[in-house]
């Protein structure tokens, strides 16, 4: 039961992933695309991990996903920030 809870968590996260790609083709300004990219991306990579936590079903493995998740989720959102702040400044140059 575990291994088909953690399968449709890591499908679930691979549908966020798809869908934070076409989000980053189809929407029309650089914000909109980082805001869309970062939040599907975290989501997804969450869900993600918390499948392979269930399927693996060690604690240290499951530590370590969630501290991988953590690190991924400051450093998304630190690269966005920086990415649109350098947006912001050229568009007021």
């Amino acid at each position: 039961m575990a291994d088909l809870a953690g399968l449709l968590l890591v499908v679930a996260g691979i549908v966020f992933f798809a869908a934070g790609s076409i989000a980053l083709l189809r929407l029309p300004d650089l914000h909109a695309r980082l805001h869309a990219l970062t939040k599907a991306d975290n989501v997804g990579l969450g869900l993600v991990c918390a499948g392979l936590a269930l399927i693996d079903g060690g604690l240290l493995n499951a530590v370590r996903l969630f501290l991988i998740w953590l690190l991924v989720l400051a450093a998304s959102a630190a690269a966005a920030h920086l990415i649109a702040r350098q947006a912001l400044r050229k568009e007021q140059v």
